[in-house]
């Protein structure tokens, strides 16, 4: 569907005054979408319930029997394909660790107005379904395509244009990128809020390529101009802008909370002595070769052990260390550097859209004696 202009769409995303609190509508979209809690990192793969959940509009209604996936454009034979015959083609699975590309959006100064993100926007699970290169192939894709889009059934209105939520990526779509049509997750049925009956797994790219409730790709000759490919996710610095397309996930290592929290601050409380750190690490541009912890606020760090990546290659990598704890207020820090040299900042450099935001986590910690 072609958008229908509701208002200005070159109207940039707001950013927040610097003593403006967090909106109403903010805490709507946060009461609508939630995260992962960080002690479910435990789980090498994420129960579908507690992995975090992005909605850009609402959750369609689906029934399995009635959907339909077209595959149309620059192809030689158009397709119109139902569950069933995706489920006849022969079946992958990948554990695929999945993040927001706004994950960490609240703690940017001046704050971009948003879905408002701390760290825990991630979840990884065992994605079921066909290879889309195995349904490109059935359609056969002619030689001037240059893109794939690929269109939700999803729909809204984002800036002033109403629109179906729709990608795309770049051809040719290779067996090492294992992107996936999935009607599975974790061994079930895609969940509602997850893209029942079918969505796009694009593994080691920010959640936003993955396309929920599929319905359509289209093979196109030109590259793809639509909103949340030339508007919406692009590393901005002004208004004017044109920015930097947002594609794959930068490495973060966060920590399993050790302890116990209260209940309002999230401080966690700890005993004297030796206390295990461990959390979980992934990066989209390849392995996490090195995690750092700090018990000082960064100031000193030293190295974690890292699992090295196994089988699944797409999939998060679990870290753990020891941290002798002292009576006192600490704030614990960790951070990761994978095998193409990206290391994740103590920092954070700003964009207009909050986006890629991987600066290190920090943690406060409490230490006491039982009797204090």
């Amino acid at each position: 569907m072609e958008p229908t202009s509701l208002g200005d769409v070159s109207a940039p995303g707001r950013v927040a005054a610097a003593d403006e609190g967090i909106s109403e509508e903010e805490l709507a979209l946060a009461a609508r979408n939630h995260g992962l809690p960080l002690e479910a990192m435990r789980h090498d793969v994420t129960p579908p319930g507690l992995h975090y959940v992005l909605v850009h509009y609402d959750i369609p209604m689906a029934e399995e029997n009635a959907w339909r996936l077209s595959v149309s454009g620059l192809v030689r034979t158009p397709l119109e394909l139902g569950l069933a015959d995706l489920r006849a083609l022969p079946a992958v699975t990948h554990r695929v660790t999945m993040e927001c590309a706004g994950n960490g959006r609240a703690r940017l100064h001046p704050r971009p107005v948003s879905q408002p993100w701390l760290v825990e926007a991630v979840g990884t699970a065992d994605w079921t379904g066909v290879p889309l290169r195995t349904v490109l192939a059935a359609a056969g894709v002619e030689e001037d395509a240059v893109e794939a889009v690929f269109t939700g059934a999803d729909h809204g209105v984002e800036r002033g244009v109403e629109q179906d939520y729709r990608r795309s990526l770049p051809l040719p779509v290779d067996a090492d990128t294992d992107v996936l049509l999935a009607y599975e997750m974790n061994g079930g049925p895609l969940p509602p809020q997850h893209g029942y009956p079918l969505r796009l797994v694009v593994p080691g790219w920010y959640g936003m390529a993955s396309v929920k409730w599929l319905r359509g790709i289209e093979l196109i000759g030109s590259p793809f101009t639509g909103f949340q490919q030339a508007v919406a996710y692009r590393y901005r610095q002004t208004p004017e802008d044109a920015g930097e397309p947002v594609t794959h996930i930068a490495p973060r290592a966060l920590l399993i909370p050790p302890g116990f929290p209260d209940f309002m601050s999230r401080v966690r409380v700890v005993r004297p002595g030796p206390v295990k750190l461990e959390g979980r690490a992934w990066s989209g541009y390849g392995p996490v070769t090195r995690v750092e912890v700090s018990a000082d606020d960064g100031r000193t760090w030293v190295d974690a052990e890292v699992t090295p990546r196994g089988p699944h290659r797409w999939g998060w990598q679990p870290w753990h260390t020891t941290w002798t704890a002292v009576a006192g207020h600490h704030t614990l820090s960790v951070r990761a550097s994978d095998a193409d040299g990206h290391t994740q900042p103590v920092e954070q450099p700003w964009n207009r859209g909050g986006f890629g935001n991987n600066a290190t986590q920090r943690v406060p910690v409490l230490c006491h004696r039982p009797d204090v």
